[in-house]
């Protein structure tokens, strides 16, 4: 797309460019072809350098993780170099390594300018510089450094998102189970494909997402005579857009989406809606030209058969205007031909002896405003050293925090379902109830909060009529259930009698435990946790409702390095607390509490007018306490695992 060539739009902050700061490169990304030139989307920091070069790339390696992790629509588009020393020099090295960075990936450059950008590892200051590609004595400083304010806007608004799924079944023979000679077999398989997914006789069924009742979803056809592989995407832009073409193959991607919906970057996580892509060969269509039929013979040998299933998985990012057959043509093939060289790779070397599973998996990571696509090994599971050293190595690559499990199999984007199917909605409960309750009160407070989402558990949920005893069951759940949406867990979230059960199994309860109705307190929650996720807990122990104030401190900081929910339990009530205001200075503070104690349906209004989510303050303002003094209390902190 066109722009202000001298304008430089920054859609991540300045802290996220240059964290960790340290020597060493990052590639910057954007999208040339559908956002305002020149932008920068996120960066990915260089992980694989010249032994004799700390800021020299090994541009094999990088090429090979960067080709997986980068979705099409999305291209590196220059370099920061954080490094002591001359500006202009650093930037000048950024953007060659950028410019060869980009051969290496065969990027197709519609573009010619480059950006290069240099930081020093003691200043906070930054200098970005344009390039003329291959001509680096050519540089111009962008006269505007735009931080946008809502990117998120800016990239989805008018942007959309494609899938295409193909799975492939190669049988590999093999005298003798030699394998260079099995390796050689599939080498051929994979080429033999590659030139498939450019055949004619291809066909690619193109279907909207889902929508209601009384719409039609769009759906066409388009086959590999139809496709030009050759023309730019940004010609054909223009071509559509200005009426010079009007078949089926120049549909614009908008044609897919019901009411030209934009697409909610809030939701993407959620259930992202995506244009789908499917596959087909025909080989059945008329031809002009009538042949005789060929019989070969090939004299019959032992042999061996290993089969070997790929299923390849391709996300692409374009902007509504662009015309389905040349995102087809431009972005969805080259991308399965991407992944299936790399998957190539990933297998020969241990096609004889092993059978890799892979299966490619797309994220969308806090902080970042694109997705990601990592393709994980199932055989040995998550928890095996190798993929979590994969999983450390790609965190550490985009600057996710070591300690989060953000590239799990189950932080992987869920997508719609293709035109009239149901959507499945796996949270039927309600989350986060308490971003729509009132300020505290607390003047010049300091509010800690938990960090994520939880969803709120109370008495009669699901049927179950725990009135009067089932309190601090719903704490529990309720503390479960952020550990499942934040990924850390997979299971679901247990019935009363299945954490009574878990009680048991310890040796904490008797077999007749179970389908009682009696009361639970911190110290059983804590051993339920760590049965069942292998959570650890911290327990503080008040011998009054009236020491809670002066815990406030210890309970801030516990929501600023763990985040999880605390359960609180004191005589014969227990609560969930979500958050504190403080104020340190004049000792004022307040408790964001989740009462389990509530009866009603899911009534969110409900829910917060009759205080059953909101702010308490230890005395309120007719003189009653909410913590009572005359009472032990036991508050359970849950520990967050330290994992990726």
């Amino acid at each position: 797309m066109g722009g202000d060539g001298k304008l430089l739009r920054l859609l991540c902050s300045k802290k996220t460019l240059l964290y960790p700061r340290e020597q060493g490169l990052r590639w910057l990304i954007g999208s040339p072809l559908f956002l305002p030139s020149f932008n920068v989307v996120s960066s990915f920091r260089c992980l694989h350098y010249l032994p004799s070069d700390p800021c020299s790339p090994n541009f094999t390696k990088e090429a090979d993780d960067i080709r997986t992790l980068l979705i099409r629509g999305f291209d590196i588009v220059g370099a920061l170099l954080i490094n002591n020393g001359d500006m202009e020099f650093n930037a000048r090295k950024a953007a060659e390594a950028s410019c060869k960075m980009r051969s290496y990936l065969s990027v197709n450059a519609e573009h010619h300018d480059i950006i290069g950008a240099a930081a020093d590892l003691n200043s906070d200051s930054i200098q970005f510089f344009k390039y003329e590609m291959g001509n680096f004595k050519n540089v111009e400083s962008f006269s505007t450094i735009s931080y946008e304010t809502d990117p998120e806007k800016l990239v989805w608004e008018k942007g959309c998102l494609t899938r295409c799924e193909l799975a492939l079944k190669f049988p590999i023979y093999s005298p003798g189970n030699i394998a260079s000679d099995m390796e050689d077999m599939f080498s051929s398989l994979i080429d033999l494909t590659v030139a498939d997914l450019k055949d004619p006789c291809a066909a690619f069924l193109v279907e909207g997402p889902s929508v209601t009742s009384n719409e039609t979803s769009a759906s066409i056809v388009l086959h590999g005579f139809e496709l030009d592989f050759s023309r730019s995407i940004s010609e054909n832009v223009w071509l559509t857009s200005n009426h010079m073409e009007s078949d089926a193959k120049d549909l614009a991607c908008s044609q897919f989406f019901s009411n030209n919906k934009s697409l909610s970057f809030s939701s993407l996580r959620e259930n992202a809606d995506v244009i789908w892509i499917t596959m087909l060969s025909n080989r059945s269509r008329n031809v002009s030209k009538s042949v005789a039929p060929v019989a070969e013979y090939f004299p019959a040998e032992p042999a061996s058969c290993v089969y070997s299933n790929l299923k390849l998985d391709v996300l692409c990012y374009s902007s509504k205007e662009c015309p389905i057959a040349s995102l087809i043509s431009k972005l969805v093939v080259p991308g399965l031909i991407d992944q299936l060289l790399t998957m190539k790779n990933l297998i020969s070397p241990s096609l004889s002896a092993s059978h890799p599973q892979l299966k490619p998996y797309h994220f969308l990571p806090l902080g970042i405003l694109h997705p990601i696509t990592a393709i994980y090994e199932l055989r040995y599971g998550e928890n095996e050293v190798g993929q979590s050293e994969i999983r450390r190595s790609l965190h550490s690559r985009l600057g996710l925090p070591l300690d989060r499990p953000l590239l799990r199999i189950a932080s992987a984007l869920m997508f719609g379902t293709k035109a009239n199917n149901i959507i499945r909605n796996d949270y039927p409960y309600l989350k986060n109830v308490h971003t729509q309750i009132p300020m505290s009160g607390v003047s010049e407070g300091i509010v800690s909060l938990v960090d994520g989402s939880y969803e709120y558990y109370h008495y009669l949920l699901d049927g179950i009529d725990d009135n009067g005893w089932g309190c601090a069951y719903r704490s529990l759940q309720t503390i479960i259930s952020w550990f499942r949406l934040q990924r850390y867990a997979s299971i679901e979230v247990p019935s009363h009698r299945e954490i009574q059960q878990a009680l048991v199994d310890i040796g904490d309860k008797e077999p007749s435990f179970v389908g009682s109705r009696e009361w639970i307190g911190a110290i059983e929650l804590g051993f339920v946790l760590d049965k069942l996720l292998g959570v650890s807990c911290k327990i503080m122990n008040l011998r009054s409702g009236a020491e809670l104030p002066e815990k406030c401190r210890e309970l801030a900081k516990h929501f600023e390095s763990q985040g999880t929910p605390v359960m609180i339990g004191g005589g014969v009530l227990a609560y969930t607390l979500l958050g504190v205001d403080y104020n340190e200075t004049s000792g004022d503070c307040a408790f964001l509490i989740l009462d389990p104690h509530y009866t009603g349906n899911d009534d969110l209004k409900k829910i917060v007018n009759g205080g059953w989510c909101g702010w308490k303050k230890p005395v309120d303002s007719k003189g009653r306490s909410f913590f009572l003094k005359d009472k032990f209390y036991n508050l359970l902190l849950p520990q967050r695992p330290n994992m990726v």
